[in-house]
């Protein structure tokens, strides 16, 4: 059974910084593309970066600059550097993993969620 687990949200003044990371555990052939989505209070749920196997990255124009999203293939990680938080960067933070548990077959597995929250 495959388990994607976040950790790392919190409080942080506006200005601040915070780090989160995402592990996938189970049993598995390939991790393909791993990703950061975010749900504020009456938003629908967006994409804020992802990264594929090969580490090429995107990122959603409002953290652009600010945040980073890299990745550990040997520790099967993610992780969303957050600098220059803002108080709109409030959120659940879910990551994302599109896993390949056998060939050729491919689910997306979702984290339960972490809360970040920015103070003015």
């Amino acid at each position: 059974q495959v388990q994607v687990v976040e950790s790392g949200g919190g409080l942080v003044q506006a200005g601040g910084s915070l780090r989160l990371s995402c592990v996938a555990s189970g049993r598995f052939f390939k991790i393909n593309a791993m990703g950061w989505y975010r749900q504020a209070p009456g938003k629908q749920r967006e994409l804020v970066a992802r990264i594929t196997s090969g580490g090429t990255t995107n990122y959603v124009d409002s953290v652009k600059g600010r945040f980073t999203i890299s990745r550990d293939n040997a520790k099967n990680t993610v992780y969303l550097q957050m600098n220059s938080l803002k108080p709109e960067d409030t959120a659940v933070y879910y990551c994302n993993a599109n896993i390949m548990v056998s060939i050729p077959i491919q689910n997306d597995y979702w984290g339960q969620g972490t809360q970040v929250t920015v103070s003015s």
